[in-house]
């Protein structure tokens, strides 16, 4: 008898059930107003914190083409940042060169004459002709290739690795002087000419020139000189 009882209040209980259960299985429901959890988040905008502070650090794009043409260095990384602090104080123009000291049918002055015709040509970072221009190893190779029919490694770093090393007192005409112009490596290579003089494609801003190694700024950053092996009997 108990049993009877309870089977009929669990059929009463789904007959009360029915009405609303039938509602969700018609085809009256308005499936627009059921919005899938992935489309409500992908309205919301997202919290991505890397590219504000990335600019608060590094500053606006302005500054990328300056840092990316002094060396090779990413832009907007710290090394490029300071970057801008460290050539701050070269000069902003080379010296005067007395047009004797690379005159004459050898092969050096040969290779200086070279170098002297592309005076005033811009820098640019990677370039490595005249028509794009020249950052220092660039300028250095052309020159060499150009005139001596040489070829030189790709880099300053290298090409002060590759060379015989020559002290101060014994440079010529054609050897290479390095220079460190950030941090403790190699990072910037010229021509020496004579009389304390080189020739170089010096930073983005800037065009192929003569400076002096008497100069502070070229003084306090000298490496070393080197003579490349094609010269070196010369």
């Amino acid at each position: 008898m108990a049993n009877k009882h309870l089977h009929r209040k669990l059929g009463f209980a789904l007959l009360l059930c029915l009405p609303a259960a039938s509602v969700f299985a018609t085809d009256s429901v308005d499936t627009s107003l059921v919005r899938p959890a992935a489309a409500l988040m992908s309205g919301l905008s997202v919290y991505a914190p890397g590219p504000a502070l990335a600019q608060a650090a590094f500053g606006t794009s302005d500054t990328a083409p300056v840092a990316a043409a002094k060396g090779d260095v990413k832009p907007g990384t710290v090394e490029a940042l300071a970057m801008l602090d460290e050539d701050e104080d070269m000069p902003t123009e080379g010296v005067a060169f007395d047009s004797s000291s690379v005159t004459g049918n050898d092969p050096r002055h040969v290779l200086l004459q070279l170098a002297m015709k592309l005076r005033d040509i811009r820098y640019r970072r990677g370039g490595d002709t005249p028509s794009t221009g020249f950052d220092c190893s660039g300028f250095v190779r052309y020159v060499f290739s150009h005139s001596l029919g040489l070829d030189l490694p790709a880099n300053s770093g290298s090409q002060f690795a590759a060379g015989l090393k020559v002290d101060r007192s014994d440079m010529k005409p054609g050897d290479l002087v390095f220079f460190r112009i950030r941090g403790k490596r190699v990072s910037h290579v010229g021509i020496y000419i004579a009389n304390g003089q080189f020739i170089h494609s010096p930073s983005t801003g800037k065009t192929v020139r003569v400076d002096s190694l008497q100069e502070a700024y070229w003084s306090r950053r000298f490496a070393g000189a080197k003579r490349p092996d094609g010269i070196a009997r010369i």
